[in-house]
């Protein structure tokens, strides 16, 4: 992201955060929280602004927005900020002034952005006291809400339709972005083969069954899309609806399974996350017994995104894979050894 971006960013967060604007304002300056090819984040006070990334569907993103918005969800995603209405504050044109799909959206140098509250996010340094309940209740939640029947709004929930849930078109990005980084490099090999084990719709190549896409999702669940909110001490919520929409509702329980199978999470820590999402009434999974024929696909999905990003940052970082990342192409590996009956598993 360039520094001329960055710095809008930081004003149009210090606009958000003072309107009215003080006189003489005397705060410290904007802080970059994430800067990353898929968003940048900057941080004034109470706000941050969001660059999303280039070529987002912004139809897509303002009904999601929307959906972020809805008091029938207020305990369960942050809610966006609107943007000021005569943001820029520069004098500009109504031509010149962005247009806007949505109240909580506006553009900047070519990129969609949005305003949100601060909110404490989870302390990787403290791993002990990482919410990992609180994430299986919030998708609980979120996955018991009701959707709409075709055509028609659900109580709470804002029309039109939402978008479909981006979880198989991440992976596929992966995989992607990992073969453009290494071409013809035989270390992809256990990737794509456990990539082609995995039914069409996991690969983004066809939709997704009627029966398993009938659910509102996150899309792209980890410990990094949660914070409290209000700061410091407030309850968790979801952030981060750039992947939310319709879809398999296992996808979101996905990678936490994938840790659990590939031994990064301990086995106690990912029985907790289970026992809490069925216990909050998690419609993905059967209220008791084995797990694992719901959530096989996904899990195998995730995995193969995990090991294909890995695969491509350390590429462009000129190294060699990590131990953590290497358990994860080494799962790749595993699971394209399975028998085709295993490997296609619950794959309807």
């Amino acid at each position: 992201m360039t520094t001329a971006v960055i710095r809008a960013l930081g004003a149009l967060a210090h606009d958000a955060a003072h309107t009215p604007a003080p006189a003489g304002c005397d705060c410290p300056p904007p802080v970059v929280l994430a800067d990353r090819a898929d968003g940048t984040v900057v941080r004034s006070g109470a706000v941050v602004a969001k660059a999303h990334a280039p070529g987002t569907d912004t139809a897509a993103l303002a009904a999601r927005l929307r959906l972020s918005a809805c008091p029938a969800l207020a305990d369960v995603l942050l809610a966006p900020l609107p943007v000021p209405a005569q943001w820029p504050t520069a004098p500009v044109t109504a031509a010149e002034r962005p247009a806007r799909p949505s109240p909580y959206l506006t553009e900047l140098h070519g990129r969609p952005v949005t305003l949100w509250p601060y909110g404490e996010p989870v302390d990787p340094g403290d791993p002990d006291a990482a919410p990992w309940e609180e994430a299986a209740t919030l998708l609980a939640r979120l996955h018991s809400t009701p959707l709409p029947a075709p055509g028609l709004p659900a109580p709470g929930l804002p029309a039109p339709a939402l978008p479909v849930m981006r979880g198989p078109a991440k992976a596929a990005l992966a995989v992607d972005r990992m073969r453009a980084a290494r071409p013809g490099d035989p270390s992809t090999g256990p990737v794509l083969a456990a990539w082609q084990r995995l039914p069409d719709w996991a690969r983004d190549e066809t939709p997704a069954p009627a029966d398993r896409a009938r659910f509102l999702c996150h899309g792209d669940l980890h410990l990094g899309q949660l914070v409290r909110h209000p700061d410091p001490r407030g309850r968790w919520l979801l952030i981060d609806v750039d992947d939310a929409g319709i879809g398999d509702a296992t996808w979101d329980l996905a990678r936490p399974a994938a840790w659990y199978a590939a031994g990064l999470l301990p086995p106690d820590v990912w029985f907790r996350f289970l026992g809490a999402y069925r216990a909050a009434g998690g419609p993905a999974l059967p209220a008791d017994g084995h797990p694992w024929p719901e959530l096989d696909v996904a899990a195998r999905a995730l995995t193969v995104q995990t090991a294909a990003l890995a695969l491509a940052k350390s590429a462009a970082e000129g190294r060699d894979p990590d131990e953590v990342e290497q358990l994860m192409i080494g799962s790749c590996a595993r699971i394209a050894t399975l028998p085709p009956e295993l490997a296609t598993g619950n794959a309807s």
